[in-house]
């Protein structure tokens, strides 16, 4: 452990969460979010030297992002999956690409956090970890609402858990004010996978339109094990359903305009899969 003026570098996880434990410090990734934020004088626990939490590895049923990851890792790793790779490649700057961290991107809380609405749409994980404690839970449950985790005292986040059935089908859109480097005004992400003719994983979310990212699994679990022609049949139940679950919020545009893209957007996903 390192001291500083305005808190400490830790050199491993145990180190960290012996810190996270004693101390009351604030959480250092990468830093682009916290620092522009910044209120007051705040001790910080910086973790970029805790080898443990940059690492992604896999095993038979996860690829596993340690919360120290930076989205340059992402966009150059192997095992990284290509949907969360396209999300990352319109997020900010190469600057900010190579500091900012997943951690910090889903510790942020924001709906308009690119990865975290691939981490929504994979229905991901997040590892949870203090000196007494240790726990897996999904990300949907860790978002209780905006800038509000499922986050106990002392706790840090060290993993992301991504399932790895169902990426190579994906739809990802960003509506922003340019291409690249633009906050979004939505965002959206589908997997969809078939096997015979007959639907077996669909899955949406929206990210920027509500205080929470949009997942509503219920609804798309109207399509899911029913043939394409069947889904044909029950795509207007499917949109409308969609429809009346979305509350967009006003910002940057109007409500009216979030509820129309999204809406388009996932009719174009539907109809990229055949369902038109």
């Amino acid at each position: 452990m390192v001291k500083l003026k305005n808190g400490y570098i830790a050199t491993n996880l145990q180190e960290a969460l012996r810190i996270m434990k004693e101390e009351k410090v604030t959480p250092y990734g990468g830093g682009t979010d916290l620092m522009v934020e910044q209120k007051g004088k705040p001790t910080y626990l910086f973790l970029h030297k805790v080898a443990e939490l940059k690492e992604i590895k896999q095993d038979k049923q996860y690829i596993k992002m340690g919360s120290e990851v930076t989205f340059t890792d992402i966009e150059q790793s192997n095992i990284a999956p290509q949907i969360l790779k396209d999300a990352i490649a319109k997020l900010a700057a190469p600057a900010i690409r190579n500091f900012g961290t997943v951690g910090g991107n889903i510790g942020n809380g924001s709906a308009k956090a690119d990865s975290a609405l691939i981490f929504f749409v994979t229905d991901s994980f997040i590892h949870l970890k203090s000196i007494g404690s240790d726990r897996i839970i999904p990300i949907k449950q860790f978002y209780k609402k905006r800038k509000e985790l499922d986050l106990k005292e002392g706790e840090l986040i060290v993993e992301i858990l991504i399932p790895k059935k169902h990426l190579e089908h994906y739809y990802y859109k960003k509506i922003g004010a340019r291409n690249s480097l633009a906050i979004s005004r939505v965002s959206f992400a589908g997997l969809f996978d078939t096997q015979d003719g007959v639907i077996t994983h669909l899955a949406t979310a929206f990210g920027a339109v509500e205080s929470m990212i949009v997942r509503h699994p219920e609804i798309d679990d109207i399509l899911i094990g029913k043939t394409i022609e069947e889904a044909k049949n029950l795509k207007n139940i499917y949109l409308e359903t969609y429809e009346k679950a979305i509350h967009p919020n006003a910002g940057r545009v109007s409500k009216e305009y979030r509820k129309t893209v999204c809406m388009n957007l996932l009719e174009d996903f539907l109809r990229q899969n055949g369902i038109s």
